[in-house]
């Protein structure tokens, strides 16, 4: 299956996500409460399970289950490695690894193919897995991205707007955090907020121009405006700390 993509390229590794911008196929619905997907979303460990193991710190349990389950061709769902299928080796990868971004991406993409919230081998829906991997790392911004353009795609965009506010509050001095935020904004048409963290991106020293160059084909480009010096003869502080003549 080839995912449509908008002209900037994506992808994932264990610590970044960068230039995630993708468009999708027709909408579908989701209404159900917080409470209840919580409940249906099952437990986040269940007896025999292997793990669950975080994407980002535990990399020395990763290989077993990416190897066996989470392959190129399971990713790209083009079919599976334990009944054909690619649903079931996904619905493995996302109990053992919740917040494996590129595994949540494939869910999610398997759920557009199918036409389903549910996909054929997932035992929940595909906004549960959401659910399970915000429960398991709070902190973890790939993962609210990547739920970021779901609730985007599903005509949420307040959700989605509170889950940028969640990624940049923990966003410190990350310049990619800042940038992918950008390319989110500029999906849900929000140019004056993308702007803004095009501009913390470059003050953090990203040398990458994709969101600059979106916003410049869409007019909405504007240089960052240099802070000036504090003027002494106006500045009583400084003027106070300035030396005087004898």
């Amino acid at each position: 299956m080839k995912a449509k993509t908008s002209t900037i390229r994506h992808f994932f590794d264990a610590k970044l996500l960068i230039g995630l911008s993708i468009l999708y196929a027709s909408p579908l619905v989701f209404s159900q409460s917080s409470e209840a997907q919580t409940s249906a979303c099952g437990p986040l460990r269940s007896q025999g399970q292997y793990g669950p193991f975080d994407y980002r710190t535990d990399l020395d349990k990763l290989p077993l289950v990416l190897t066996a389950h989470f392959t190129p061709e399971v990713e790209a769902l083009i079919r599976g490695t334990t009944n054909g299928r690619p649903g079931g080796d996904i619905d493995y990868t996302l109990r053992a690894i919740p917040n494996n971004p590129r595994a949540l991406m494939s869910m999610m993409l398997l759920g557009e193919k199918e036409k389903t919230t549910q996909p054929s081998g997932s035992r929940y829906t595909v906004e549960c897995w959401f659910d399970r991997a915000i429960r398991f790392r709070p902190d973890d911004s790939t993962v609210r991205m990547v739920y970021t353009m779901f609730l985007t795609k599903n005509n949420r965009k307040a959700e989605a707007m509170q889950q940028l506010d969640s990624i940049l509050v923990t966003a410190k001095d990350n310049p990619f955090t800042y940038f992918n935020v950008g390319l989110l904004y500029l999906d849900m048409q929000e140019s004056g907020k993308a702007l803004v963290q095009a501009h913390k991106a470059m003050a953090l020293g990203l040398p990458r121009t994709e969101l600059r160059d979106k916003l410049k084909a869409l007019g909405k480009w504007e240089e960052p405006v240099a802070e000036a010096p504090a003027d002494v003869s106006t500045d009583p502080s400084a003027a106070a700390s300035a030396p005087k003549n004898p």
